[in-house]
C-alpha cells in the first residue's frame, strides 16, 4: 500500500494506492500541528474503507508527503533567528540584491528588508579569488569571536555565504568546522554546498533561506516520523520537493529549501498524465485549492523549471535563486475573502478564510464572504453534498453574508453580487495564467486545461473561455491533484557546479572531468536510494548564453555527443536551436559562453501508480435539478448530476453541474462535458 499526502492551506488531501486500486480521502488542515490533520485524514480513510489506522499505516510500504509548512513560515515570518556570515567586505549582498526595481523612476519607494537584518550579519576575514587562490588568509581567532557573539545573540541557525566559495570552498568549509565546534547542534548551511551559482545574491538568498528553515522544519520532519511510526507506519516517508521529485525526509530536513513549493510542483506531473491521455503534449495545469490557485504548465511534454522564484512580490519579496517547478500562485482560492473597499470597488483575496473558521457556509465561525460562498448562492454547489455528505453547509448564512459584505454595498441583487464574486476570481485566475503563458510567448489556445484542485470545477469553463481554449479536462483525483502526482514521481537530485568555459576555447579533457564528477555524484544517490531503486537514469545539461548577455537558458546534452569528436558543434548548434526555441531568435555566427554544467538524477522506488479512482456506486439513475444562475441565462432549472453516476462518453450539455464528494463542476451554458472511460471529465467549448 502507498499513501500521498498533501497538506494544504485549508485541507489535508490524502490517495490511497491499494493494489493498484486508488482511492481519495480529505480532513481539515490543523494548526498549529498539521500531523494532527495527517492523522484525521488517514482515520477518515480507514472508516470508509472499514478498517483502521492503525492497519492501514502497518500495511503502508511508501508515503509520499507535501506540505505548506516552509513557505507558511517565511511568509508569516516565523523562521528561525538567523546570522548570515558573509566575506569581510561584503555586508550588503542581501540588501543590493540584483538592483532590479517594479517602478525604476519612482524613488520614493523603499528599499525592501534584507531577508536577514544587517544585525545579525557578520563579516568573515580572509578572501578567496576568483581562480579559486587565497587572496587574504582565513582568521580563525576572529570567526571564533563572532561565532562567541551570535552565541550571545541567541543565533538558531547560521548561514555562511563567502565570495568565490563555489570556486574554492576552504573557508566556508572552515568556518563550518568551527561552527561544529564551539556551536554544537546549531544547523548551518554553507552556500558552495547548497546553491553552487556564481551570482553572489542568488547563493546568499538560497543559503539564508535554508538556515532560516532548518530548525523548524527538522522539527516537524522529526515529529512527522515519530508520530506516523508510533501510530503504526512500517514504510519509508518520502517528501516532494518544489523541483517536482521526491527524496527521503530526512535530506529535506538537511535541504529544507526543497520544501518551499513541494505541493503546487506535483501538479504538473499529474497534468502531464491526464494531457497524453487525451493526445495532448501542451497543458495549462491549475490547481484550485481553498487558499491559492496555482498555475504551472507542461510544454511539448515537458515541465519548465526556472530559477527566478520569488518569496512575494518580484523585486519586493525574495529570490530562492533555487531550480525548481515553474509556478505562479495568486490568493484566489475557494476560501478567498470577498469585500468591498471604502471606494466602492469589489476585490477577492488574497485574504483567505483557511480552513479555521473557514468560509461563512461552513458554519464554523466565519463572518466574511469567500468564493465558495458565492457558488454555494448560485447553486452550484449541493449544501448537504458537500465532502460527500459528511458536511452540511448553511446556505442562509452564506447569502446573509454576500448580501451585508457585497450585495448592499455594491447595490446589487445577491445573484448578481454572487456572480461578479465568482467573475473577478476568474480574471485574477486568468491574469495568473496569462502571466505564465502570453508574457513568455506561449499561445494558451494550443493547449488544454488540466483543471485541478477541489474548487477547479466552479469556474475552470469560465478561465477557458476567456482563454479561448476549446477543451478543458477535470481528472477524477482533481480534488487531490497534486497528491495524485506524488505517486506518479520519481525520487529526484539536481546536481550542478559552475565552471566558466566559452565554445571558442572549448577544454574537452576539463569538460569531461566535469560531467564524470557530477555522474559519480548521481550514482552515489542512487546507491543511497537503496537497493531498490529502479528506472535510474541522469539527465545532463548546460546553462549557457551568447557573449555579453546576462542570463543563461538551459540546454540538454548527452554523454554520448559530449564524448563526440565533435562535441563542441554538436553543443553550439544544440544551443542555437533551444535559444531559437525560446526567443525566435539565433545567432549562427557566435559561439557559446558555458556557466554552469548541471546533472539530475531520477530513479523510482515504486511503478508509477494509475492516476484514476476506482469506480464508486452512485445513487443510482435520474438526475436532480435546482435552481442556479449564470450570466448568459440568469437563474434556471438546471440538473446536477452526480460523476458516479455518468455513463461514459454520454454528453452532458449545459447548463448544468457534475458532482462528486470533494468537488464540483461547472458545466456553462453552451459547454459540453463527457465523462471519459478512465473517469475523468473532457469538456468542450
Amino acid at each position: 500500500m502507498r499513501l500521498s499526502i498533501d497538506v494544504g492551506g485549508t485541507f489535508t488531501d490524502l490517495v490511497v494506492d491499494r493494489d493498484g486500486v486508488l482511492s481519495l480521502h480529505k480532513a481539515s488542515t490543523t494548526y498549529p500541528d498539521p500531523v494532527d490533520g495527517i492523522l484525521d485524514a488517514v482515520a477518515v480513510a480507514a472508516d470508509e474503507m472499514g478498517t483502521s489506522v492503525a492497519a492501514i499505516l502497518s500495511e503502508t510500504d511508501l508515503l509520499f508527503h507535501s506540505t505548506t509548512r516552509a513557505i507558511n513560515a517565511v511568509v508569516t515570518g516565523r523562521t528561525a533567528a538567523t546570522a548570515l556570515l558573509v566575506s569581510e567586505g561584503h555586508p550588503d549582498i542581501l540588501v543590493i540584491r540584483e538592483g532590479g526595481r517594479t517602478d525604476p523612476f519612482n524613488y520614493q519607494v523603499p528599499y525592501p528588508d534584507p531577508y536577514i537584518p544587517r544585525s545579525r550579519t557578520f563579516e568573515v576575514p580572509g578572501r578567496i579569488w576568483a581562480d579559486g587562490r587565497e587572496l587574504v588568509p582565513f582568521d580563525e581567532a576572529e570567526v571564533v569571536a563572532t561565532i562567541e557573539a551570535m552565541k550571545a545573540a541567541g543565533i538558531e541557525a547560521v548561514a555562511v555565504s563567502l565570495i568565490w566559495s563555489i570556486v574554492n570552498p576552504a573557508h566556508e568549509l572552515a568556518v563550518g568546522a568551527l561552527l561544529d565546534a564551539h556551536m554544537p547542534g546549531v544547523p548551518y548551511t554553507l552556500a558552495h554546498q547548497l546553491n553552487p551559482t556564481v551570482r553572489e545574491y542568488r547563493r546568499t538568498s538560497a543559503t539564508a533561506i535554508d538556515a532560516s528553515l532548518k530548525p523548524i522544519m527538522q522539527g516537524y520532519m522529526h515529529a512527522l516520523k515519530t508520530r506516523l511510526t508510533a501510530a503504526g507506519l512500517k514504510g519509508r516517508i518520502f517528501a516532494v520537493t518544489s523541483q517536482g521529485g521526491l527524496v527521503d525526509v530526512d535530506d529535506l530536513a538537511e535541504r529544507p529549501i526543497l520544501a518551499l513549493n513541494s505541493g503546487p510542483s506535483m501538479a504538473p506531473v499529474a497534468g502531464r498524465y491526464f494531457a497524453a491521455e487525451e493526445g495532448w503534449n501542451a497543458a495549462i495545469v491549475t490547481d484550485a485549492g481553498g487558499t491559492t490557485y496555482d498555475v504551472s504548465l507542461v510544454k511539448d511534454g515537458i515541465i519548465p523549471w526556472t530559477r527566478d522564484t520569488w518569496l512575494g512580490p518580484i523585486y519586493r519579496g525574495h529570490l530562492t535563486g533555487f531550480p525548481s517547478v515553474d509556478v505562479k500562485s495568486i490568493g484566489a482560492g475557494g476560501g478567498s475573502i470577498a469585500r468591498v473597499d471604502a471606494a466602492g470597488l469589489l476585490h477577492v483575496g488574497p485574504e483567505s478564510a483557511g480552513s479555521t473558521p473557514g468560509p461563512v457556509c461552513y458554519g464554523r465561525g466565519g463572518t466574511k464572504p469567500t468564493v465558495t460562498d458565492a457558488a454555494v448562492v448560485l447553486g452550484y454547489i449541493d449544501p448537504s453534498f458537500f465532502l460527500g455528505g459528511r458536511m452540511g453547509l448553511a446556505l442562509d448564512t452564506a447569502r446573509a453574508a454576500l448580501k451585508r459584505d457585497v450585495a448592499d454595498p455594491l447595490s446589487l441583487g445577491l445573484e448578481d453580487a454572487a456572480l461578479a464574486v465568482i467573475d473577478l476570481a476568474t480574471e485574477q485566475m486568468v491574469n495568473a495564467i496569462e502571466d505564465i503563458t502570453v508574457k513568455q510567448g506561449i499561445d494558451p489556445t494550443g493547449a488544454v486545461i488540466i483543471g485541478g484542485g477541489g474548487a477547479a470545477g466552479i469556474n475552470a469553463v469560465l478561465i477557458a473561455r476567456r482563454l479561448r481554449c476549446d477543451t478543458v479536462i477535470v481528472p477524477d483525483v482533481a480534488a487531490a491533484l497534486s497528491a495524485a502526482g506524488a505517486m506518479m514521481s520519481e525520487l529526484t537530485r539536481d546536481f550542478s557546479v559552475t565552471a566558466f568555459m566559452p565554445t571558442r576555447r572549448f577544454d574537452a579533457a576539463r569538460a569531461a572531468r566535469i560531467l564524470a564528477d557530477l555522474t559519480a555524484q548521481a550514482e552515489a544517490f542512487f546507491a543511497a536510494a537503496g537497493p531498490d531503486a529502479f528506472a535510474r537514469r541522469v539527465e545532463l545539461a548546460i546553462e549557457g548564453r551568447y557573449p555579453s548577455q546576462v542570463w543563461e537558458i538551459e540546454v540538454p546534452i548527452t554523454a554520448a555527443d559530449m564524448a563526440a569528436p565533435d562535441a563542441v558543434a554538436r553543443l553550439v548548434a544544440a544551443f542555437h536551436a533551444r535559444h531559437q526555441d525560446l526567443f525566435s531568435f539565433r545567432d549562427d555566427g557566435d559561439d557559446v559562453e558555458i556557466m554552469n554544467w548541471r546533472a539530475v538524477a531520477r530513479c523510482r522506488v515504486a511503478e508509477e501508480s494509475r492516476a484514476h479512482l476506482a469506480p464508486r456506486a452512485g445513487r443510482g439513475p435520474g438526475v436532480e435539478h435546482r435552481t442556479m444562475t449564470f450570466r448568459q441565462t440568469g437563474s434556471v432549472e438546471a440538473p446536477a448530476w452526480r460523476w458516479d453516476d455518468l455513463a461514459p462518453d454520454v454528453p452532458v450539455k449545459g447548463p448544468a453541474v457534475i458532482e462528486s464528494s470533494f468537488t464540483t463542476v461547472v458545466v456553462d451554458p453552451g459547454a459540453t462535458a463527457v465523462k471519459r472511460p478512465a473517469g475523468h471529465l473532457l469538456i468542450t467549448l
